[in-house]
């Protein structure tokens, strides 16, 4: 069996995921008249509570000539009098990922175009490859066209893109995370053909998009060493030992992913969204829970004060560097499906039971929030299985805490847990992504 055989009927789609190489160390270079690429910045969040300052982002070469890390402390960045450290503009960076994905909206359609995070987004050109070859020549390949895009974001912004070619959204994001940030061009290019030549090789199991260190643990105790042994491993035994997951790293070792942008995501609809950078490494469960509890539940608030409901919700938990998990794993981003609400216990109480099913026990920096499929909240299902009085109790709950907040004031109304060591609402409240959001230089 080799992987022709497996993979000749698979669906194959022009998929690229394309990020902004150091983006917000990037977007600060640029405004200062320097090549993001050469400049030595640091984006250094300047909060009381973070014991004098984290490292938010950093130039390539600041990482390479200084050893810098994302959420590394002020404490431990080596001085150089050279260093240009700057405080973050969330705003700024935010109006820049708007510019950025503009450009991209002139090669794809609205619903082949998924904002993955701040810095990375996934174009499927597969319904615009026939206009786009009529637009810049019969001979257009995918590299080419990710060269087109390269120069028109440089030339347009000052920003570098990093970008990952596939068949399908999986192999497009592999394709950027093993080859592109590695290459001269920064543009890595995977098909069905040459999986068993990139991925496949692989032992490090925890260096491929979606495998935390933990499932790379499991997978080693079952005689998995490579991709190539998980690609040939019983799938039977894989969904017996992982559940639904056991099938998604079958599909994954070769190469498989057969969603579409268009009918998986609906970027028509708005999403909201809040994320942080923690003020301390978090390893207490208890306490990643309280701030996922927080950020939920000002999600949700932020649904009702737009009389909207979400159908989905995501969690992102970013690992801190100091974390085992992190050596290989960044983290991860999970979303499941729930009934239109926009109720603060239901998102929270979702986003938990996320975090339940996929945390691998790592000392957490980042923590990040999304209701997604927002829609107009005509009127609310409620659940069969929960007391009618209960749920209704719920939503006035919710309707008082949100008019005190209103009249008085984020913070004029917090719960307990929140006061704890491990709640960053009140330090919250202002922040906008979770940091700084001035848009003036410093």
């Amino acid at each position: 069996m080799n992987i022709g055989d497996v993979t000749k009927d698979e669906p194959r789609r022009k998929v690229m995921v394309i990020d902004s190489k150091s983006f917000y160390a990037s977007v600060e270079s640029v405004d200062r008249g320097l090549n993001p690429l050469q400049s030595l910045l640091v984006v250094m969040s300047q909060q009381d509570n973070t014991n004098g300052g984290l490292v938010l982002a950093a130039s390539p070469r600041a990482k390479k000539e200084l050893g810098l890390k994302n959420t590394m402390r002020q404490r431990d960045v080596p001085y150089d009098p050279r260093l240009i450290v700057v405080n973050p503009r969330m705003n700024r960076y935010i109006a820049m990922n708007k510019k950025v994905n503009d450009i991209f909206r002139r090669f794809v359609a609205e619903e082949d175009l998924h904002l993955y995070s701040i810095d990375e987004s996934i174009l499927d050109f597969t319904n615009t490859w026939e206009y786009l070859k009529f637009q810049y020549g019969a001979d257009l390949t995918l590299t080419k066209l990710a060269r087109i895009i390269q120069l028109q974001v440089k030339k347009e912004l000052g920003l570098y893109l990093t970008v990952g070619i596939g068949d399908n959204p999986a192999m497009a994001k592999m394709a950027l995370d093993l080859t592109a940030k590695h290459a001269f061009s920064l543009i890595g290019e995977w098909h069905f053909e040459t999986i068993s030549d990139v991925l496949w090789p692989i032992k490090q199991l925890d260096d491929v998009w979606s495998i935390g260190s933990r499932t790379a643990k499991k997978l080693r105790r079952l005689g998995i060493l490579s991709m190539q042994d998980l690609a040939f491993f019983d799938p039977y035994r894989l969904k017996q030992e992982f559940g639904v997951r056991g099938a998604e790293l079958s599909a994954l070792a070769w190469g498989v992913d057969r969603s579409v942008l268009s009918q998986r995501y609906h970027i028509k609809e708005t999403s909201i969204s809040n994320s942080q950078v923690l003020p301390r490494d978090y390893s207490s469960r208890q306490e990643i829970e309280v701030v996922i509890r927080e950020i939920g539940e000002q999600v949700a608030s932020r649904l009702r004060a737009k009389n909207k409901v979400a159908g989905s919700v995501s969690l992102f938990i970013g690992y801190s560097y100091h974390s085992s998990e992190a050596k290989h794993s960044h983290g991860f981003n999970v979303q499941t499906k729930i009934t239109p609400t926009s109720s603060s216990h239901k998102i929270s109480q979702a986003l938990l039971n996320l975090y339940e099913d996929y945390e691998e026990g790592g000392i957490v920096r980042n923590v990040g929030v999304s209701a997604g499929n927002v829609q107009p909240a005509l009127f609310e299902q409620l659940d069969l299985l929960q007391p009618i009085k209960k749920q209704l109790n719920e939503t006035k709950i919710d309707q008082v805490v949100d008019d005190v907040r209103r009249k008085f004031g984020l913070t004029s109304l917090v719960k307990l847990s929140s006061i704890g060591d491990g709640g960053t609402m009140i330090d919250r409240a202002g922040l906008v992504g979770g940091h700084n959001g001035g848009n003036a230089f410093g």
